[in-house]
Order: structure tokens, then sequence, then C-alpha cells
């Protein structure tokens, strides 16, 4: 039986965020060799245009001790982010794909699918990156949190307020 993950939860731990957070952007030894690297962390290399974290967002990001709303209806979800950064909504159910707008993280669409594994909310997002997705699971009173992409995993720890 999928588990209930419903609450309010406010961060404990977070483990390789700003490596997490390079992955999705641009890693900053490659922007040496880039052509164009604009203001608004947009990078062109070889034509190609990227989304880029700049160094003080992820800084910054790094400081930040989210807060997780979790709304659980059924199969039916709504993830609430609130940070004094930043906040990012999404809503989906689970088993059905749908598009995500990731406004306030890299700013890339996917096409993301959420599915139970076991007790555990996986999520796969496919697009400009690759192996990009997260997973969600309660152990004791803890909601845990795991964001990947392209080889890096950000482990976060939540505690219910």
């Amino acid at each position: 039986m999928p588990a209930d993950l419903s609450g309010t939860w406010n961060l404990l731990s977070s483990d390789n965020f700003d490596g997490y957070m390079l992955a999705l952007g641009w890693p900053e030894s490659r922007v040496a060799s880039l052509t164009c690297v604009r203001p608004s962390g947009t990078v062109r290399d070889g034509g190609q245009l990227y989304e880029s974290i700049d160094f003080a967002t992820r800084k910054i990001a790094k400081l930040l001790k989210p807060q997780k709303v979790i709304e659980q209806n059924g199969n039916s979800f709504t993830i609430h982010t609130y940070s004094s950064l930043r906040n990012y909504l999404v809503t989906f159910k689970v088993g059905e794909e749908f598009e995500e707008e990731n406004k306030g993280l890299d700013n890339r669409k996917c096409k993301s699918l959420v599915t139970w594994d076991s007790d555990r909310l996986t999520c796969v997002q496919k697009g400009e990156k690759k192996n990009r997705g997260w997973t969600h699971w309660i152990e004791g009173d803890k909601l845990h949190l795991e964001m990947f992409c392209e080889g890096q995993v950000c482990k976060q720890t939540f505690q219910r307020a």
C-alpha cells in the first residue's frame, strides 16, 4: 500500500545540493570554453543554448531551508516547495505522464512520469538532461528526497512541521 506523504515538512539536512545544481546547469569547468555567456545564465556552446545556474544562485540556494507542503488525495498530488529565494509547485497524478516546467529551478521543460515503487514515490523526467528525476519516501518520522541528474545525487531529509 502506498505511503501517505501528506503534510508540511521542514528541511533538516541536504547532501550534494551544489553537485546536483551543477548537473542541472552548466559546470563551471566548461564555462571558459563557451562562445557566449549571458547575464541571464544562458550559455552558448557550439551553436546550442544551455541554461546555467549561476554561482551566486547556487551558493544562496545551499543556505536555504525550504519547506515542503504535500497534499495527497489518493493518487493525485500537489507539492509546494517554499523558500525565501523561490517557490515551486508541481501537480500530478501517479501513472499519468505530464509536461513539467521547472520554473524557479533550471527553467527547463520535461516530460515527467511519477509511479509508486513499493512505498516510494518515484519520478522520471525526460528532457535535455539525462537520468533526471527524484524519489520521496518516509522512514520513521522523516521524509526523504533523493534528486538525481546526470550522475549527481542530492539527498535531503525533512521533518514534519
